[in-house]
């Protein structure tokens, strides 16, 4: 009994494996009719898990992707197409083959729960067949490209038609999704859909409710945009999503189409016999010497002048700073110096924060032997105080010994007391720089006046 299962279990696998090796299909198809391929996820799902439903009682439902192409080629037949609106719902290649011949088509599906992937081979053949004289094409708006290729659908559309037409030997010539003819996505929202194009043929003619559709009073309306509604007797859509705009509907009679016209006649290949090849004459010399002084003097000499100009401008133009300190005021050139002076002392001190005190913080006199400043010349490029610009006769200075001690020893305090000499010099540094900016100002006034 063991055996006989080992033996059933081989059987299995072996033709299992054959199948998947050799999986291939063949359609004929004859030229101008339809064509409608379902590719099953229940098919490619017993490829992936043959014996699942054999040994565990359970076939799984996977989401699947399908890749279609021909074979040896990156793309499709340019009369086939493929289209699979989810991993879940089945995928469809719909067409219709416009030439006689063969078609091998590779199919691909991923599984995207295993990752795993099975090959399908569909050979297309296409027969050489006589085309139906009357075609007529319908929009249907309430419907989408994959609810219309089942084959259930496709023949409740027929027999819609069939009562239209009046006609029992219909068949359906193409299926086209109005976004292949420059239609809009529609919102992902319950009530929009992308509209489908039905092409359907007979070789009976027209009923006289297609024929309505060439009248004047039905294109005039369709023009002024009104809703346009069935002639009488012309409603027989029994189901709402198969009922079709009448102001898009067309009839393309093929028995009043024009000749084609006739192929061009092929040559010999051999141009007839002209007599002998005459090359032209050698052109005339040229001069080249206006062209060589447009070209290269032209631009030469005016960068010459422009390098001359800049060199005037930077050599000849330029003061110099002894010329220009002699032209400045005193005081606007003192300040001047003075405020480069302090900015580096400032720097220097902010390098090393043991330095000394910056001599602008410093009072007029010498804190250990108490002399007092020397009196400025009028005539040194150094300024007195404040006081001394405004009134160069006021003494700034300690006036006697006891004001020299008791500044002295105010300083002595103060310089015990680091908190505080660094509180007066942050002070101090705040009011010299107003100080100096005042005095420019200043300087500036006087000067202008």
């Amino acid at each position: 009994m063991a055996g006989s299962r080992s033996w059933v279990f081989f059987l299995t696998v072996c033709a299992v494996t054959l199948c998947e090796a050799n999986a291939e299909s063949k359609v004929t198809i004859p030229v101008g009719r339809f064509f409608t391929y379902e590719l099953l996820r229940e098919t490619f799902q017993n490829d992936f898990e043959p014996l699942s439903k054999l040994y565990s009682g359970y076939l799984y439902d996977d989401p699947m992707i399908f890749k279609c192409n021909r074979q040896n080629y990156p793309d499709l037949p340019e009369w086939l197409r493929f289209t699979q609106r989810h991993p879940y719902d089945n995928g469809f290649l719909y067409g219709t083959p416009t030439s006689p011949g063969k078609s091998v088509i590779e199919i691909y599906a991923i599984n995207k729960r295993s990752y795993e992937a099975t090959r399908l081979i569909l050979v297309i053949k296409a027969t050489a067949e006589k085309m139906l004289p009357f075609q007529a094409e319908f929009f249907l708006k309430l419907r989408e490209i994959e609810k219309v290729l089942p084959s259930s659908v496709q023949d409740e559309i027929k027999q819609d038609v069939q009562n239209m037409w009046d006609a029992e030997a219909l068949e359906i010539v193409n299926v086209t999704s109005a976004l292949d003819r420059g239609g809009r996505v529609p919102l992902p929202l319950p009530g929009h859909f992308e509209g489908v194009y039905v092409k359907v043929g007979s070789e009976q003619y027209f009923s006289h409710c297609l024929l309505s559709v060439k009248t004047t009073e039905h294109q005039k309306q369709c023009r002024e945009g009104d809703t346009v509604k069935a002639p009488k007797g012309c409603e027989f859509c029994s189901i709402p999503a198969n009922c079709i705009t009448w102001c898009q509907t067309q009839l393309f009679d093929l028995t009043k189409r024009k000749p084609v016209p006739p192929p061009p006649t092929v040559g010999s290949g051999i141009l007839e016999d002209g007599g002998d090849f005459s090359p032209p004459e050698s052109p005339p010399s040229r001069d080249f010497f206006p062209d060589y002084i447009v070209t290269v003097i032209v631009p030469l000499v005016l960068a010459i002048v422009l390098c001359l100009l800049l060199a005037y401008i930077m050599f000849g133009r330029r003061e110099g700073v002894a010329k220009r300190n002699a032209r400045t005021n005193q005081i606007q050139l003192y300040h001047h110096h003075t405020i480069h002076g302090n900015a580096d002392e400032l720097r220097n001190m902010a390098g090393d924060r043991g330095a000394p005190p910056p001599l602008s913080t410093r009072s007029m006199f010498n804190s250990r032997t108490g002399d007092r400043a020397s009196p400025l010349q009028s005539d040194s490029p150094s300024i007195p105080l404040i006081m001394a610009q405004h009134d160069p006769y006021c003494d700034t200075l300690p006036s006697s010994k006891e004001d020299v001690n008791s500044e002295r020893e105010s300083f002595r305090l103060l310089t015990w007391n680091p908190p505080v000499m660094d509180s007066l010099n942050q002070i101090g540094f705040f009011s010299l720089m107003f100080l100096l900016r005042y005095q420019f100002f200043m300087g500036m006034l006087d000067s202008l006046g």
